[in-house]
């Protein structure tokens, strides 16, 4: 199916975007709403990710176009929350997450060198990979996908505290990896 959509986009064939929408409207509109707590804000993100891709994809093919409209809706949300005082509509699952993460991740001074930032990317892909598979999908639903821990334990079908506890062993795992490496 991701061929299709991507041939159809090359053709420059605009019934693709309601294709795309169909298959993956609703994976980008619950990242976005996870990150914004807003329907109608989540719904403007998924039809700024529609119009991302229409502009990008011709010269650009994506390995992976789920991974690709997933991350164009997550800068969209991003855009948004520098925007938006999203603490007055809600979406507070999002800064949950990312202050978890706080105690783990480098301040933002540190990281601001493109150089940093690539070193940085490299090291959570490289952590992300040496984790057990079902490690690493929690992971990625929580600071990836902004899913709640709720979510995360039904989709994994565990109790929330297990949840809970991955997500606390697999912080602390990174926190050393990241020492390790020197990036903290």
């Amino acid at each position: 199916m991701e061929r299709r959509i991507i041939a159809l986009l090359q053709k420059r064939d605009e019934h693709v975007l309601q294709e795309i929408r169909q298959a993956y409207g609703g994976l980008c509109y619950s990242l976005a709403y996870n990150m914004l707590g807003n329907r109608e804000d989540a719904e403007e993100c998924v039809n700024d990710m529609l119009l991302a891709v229409w502009n990008s994809v011709p010269p650009h093919d994506p390995v992976s176009l789920e991974a690709y409209l997933v991350t164009l809706v997550r800068r969209a949300a991003m855009d948004r929350l520098k925007h938006d005082t999203r603490r007055k509509r809600g979406g507070r699952q999002f800064a949950e997450a990312l202050d978890e993460l706080s105690d783990v991740l480098p301040s933002g001074e540190y990281v601001e060198s493109a150089v940093e930032q690539r070193e940085l990317s490299r090291a959570l892909k490289a952590f992300l990979d040496s984790l057990p598979p079902d490690t690493r999908h929690i992971f990625m639903l929580r600071y990836y996908m902004s899913d709640s821990v709720r979510q995360i334990a039904e989709k994994m079908g565990m109790q929330q505290s297990a949840v809970k506890m991955s997500l606390l062993r697999t912080r602390n795992k990174l926190k050393e990896y990241l020492g390790k490496e020197g990036l903290l």
